[in-house]
């Protein structure tokens, strides 16, 4: 396996990081949950720095979650792992080539309690890089392309209030800074890369309701508030 410098922090980091570091659940020993797996893709930027991670935001018309941004991924069919399921989903949804990812690790198994799912993040490095479109309009209304030096700016950072009165991390993405990333994605991105130590301190007063669009199909009276397509 050969990754850049700039991406061996975190192969290193998922290897130590403990799910205790990622999140407050884990699927209790008595639990029937269903599993998920996601794709945390990385790739290259020209010039210095760090580089970019994948996201795909939701169609605005589906029922549930519309509009909101996640990983590449959904539920693992039988006889599949969480490396295969994740791969099959985002060549289903954005066309991304599997033969182009070098996979290099993998994140531990996160639960989402409202749901009920148990996904496995799978770390990706687009070596090959490639096209990627919109293949599934129903599912995906936007592919993003972040800079995570922009994506960690202190200016691009806030936290994100969901109407249950839930407030957890978020960032302002898209070419306009105008698009909301929280929830589920929002937790891994804040906590592995707060692990790492990368990023700034920014300001925690800085909170921004979520758009009407993003809450139709969101229960309002949950205790995490997740975005991700394995909802469906």
């Amino acid at each position: 396996m050969s990754i850049p410098d700039w991406l061996v922090p975190v192969a290193e980091g998922a290897d130590a990081i403990t799910v205790h570091e990622l999140t407050r659940f884990m699927p209790p020993e008595d639990s029937d949950a269903r599993r998920g797996a996601v794709l945390i893709l990385f790739a290259d930027l020209d010039g210095d720095g760090r580089g970019e991670l994948l996201l795909t935001e939701r169609a605005h018309h589906m029922r549930s979650h519309p509009g909101q941004v996640s990983f590449p991924g959904g539920t693992i069919d039988p006889g599949e792992t969480a490396l295969e399921a994740a791969l099959r989903e985002a060549e289903e949804e954005i066309g991304l080539d599997p033969a182009q990812i070098e996979v290099f690790g993998e994140l531990p198994e996160l639960w989402l309690p409202p749901s009920n799912f148990a996904v496995t993040p799978i770390l990706g490095y687009w070596r090959w890089r490639g096209e990627v479109s919109v293949v599934s309009p129903d599912e995906v209304h936007e592919i993003h392309h972040v800079n995570i030096d922009d994506l960690l700016d202190p200016v691009n950072r806030i936290n994100v209030r969901h109407p249950s009165g839930w407030l957890g991390p978020g960032f302002l993405i898209g070419p306009d800074r105008d698009v909301i990333l929280w929830g589920f994605t929002a937790g891994i991105i804040a906590r592995l890369f707060g692990y790492l130590g990368w990023g700034e301190d920014w300001d925690r007063a800085r909170v921004r309701d979520l758009p009407d669009h993003m809450l139709q199909g969101v229960p309002r009276n949950t205790d995490l508030a997740p975005n991700t397509k394995l909802e469906e």
